[in-house]
């Protein structure tokens, strides 16, 4: 029973924080002229693709990736490692949030009113493009929490760092058009936030060249194998220090 206010409990949090996420877009774009093409209804297909990433890094990514630096601090990331299967993958898959997949229902609602205010519906094939570019969002995302916590096996204490990328991805709420001169090529190549909801949501619209979308997936990989370097190296060095 405690279990399931628990769940009943975040489900309804969630919702909260969602339309509490939604009053600055409402304020900034309804009855406005659009800003950089973005009408309101638009930029809720942006908002949804936030929610719903923001849902996987809460449920997915998150609880493992953090629970690796109390390993770090207690030394018991030994045991991780002395199994016969890739660490990366095995402290990646340690724990999810279940009561996160509310952050996937409230996506799937934000979309379907911003394309009944457009009187509109997503082309099938634009969906399934929009699912691709979903899924190089969350490489991206991941690669960026696996150097996050890689920096934990040289310093300890991660707070500012982590603070500093959840400020960061709130930003990616927002399309990236809107943002001018060092700020867009910020959040276009150094933290892509662009690559993680602005061009899953162009994709749908149907608007995404089809070279900007290579270019996400080719993006997503290279920053995929970055994060594979380091991490190899931070373990590596890790096992050095510790036999």
């Amino acid at each position: 029973m405690q279990y399931r206010w628990d769940f009943l409990l975040g489900a309804v949090m969630a919702v909260i924080w969602t339309l509490v996420g939604l009053v600055p877009l409402h304020i900034a774009l309804v009855d406005r002229r659009p800003i950089e093409g973005w009408t309101f209804e638009r930029a809720l297909v942006v908002v949804g693709w936030f929610t719903l990433l923001k849902g996987v890094l809460e449920g997915a990514v998150n609880p493992s990736l953090i629970s690796v630096v109390e390993q770090i601090r207690k030394g018991t990331l030994d045991f991780t490692l002395l199994k016969p299967a890739d660490a990366q993958f095995l402290v990646s898959t340690a724990r999810f949030e279940i009561r996160k997949v509310v952050d996937g229902a409230a996506a799937a609602a934000i979309f379907v009113y911003a394309f009944a205010r457009m009187g509109l519906a997503p082309a099938p094939a634009d969906v399934a493009l929009s699912l691709g570019l979903l899924v190089t969002a969350t490489l991206v995302l991941y690669s960026i929490c696996i150097l996050v916590i890689s920096a934990a096996f040289w310093v300890v204490r991660l707070d500012n760092l982590a603070y500093l990328f959840n400020s960061l991805f709130d930003f990616a709420r927002w399309p990236v058009t809107i943002f001018k001169g060092f700020w867009r090529v910020a959040f276009t190549f150094v933290v892509p936030l662009a690559l993680m909801t602005t061009y899953p949501a162009e994709a749908m619209l149907g608007t995404i060249a089809p070279r900007t979308a290579a270019a996400a997936a080719l993006g997503a990989l290279a920053f995929g194998a970055v994060a594979r370097a380091v991490w190899k190296r931070a373990i590596g060095r890790y096992t050095s220090a510790s036999s």
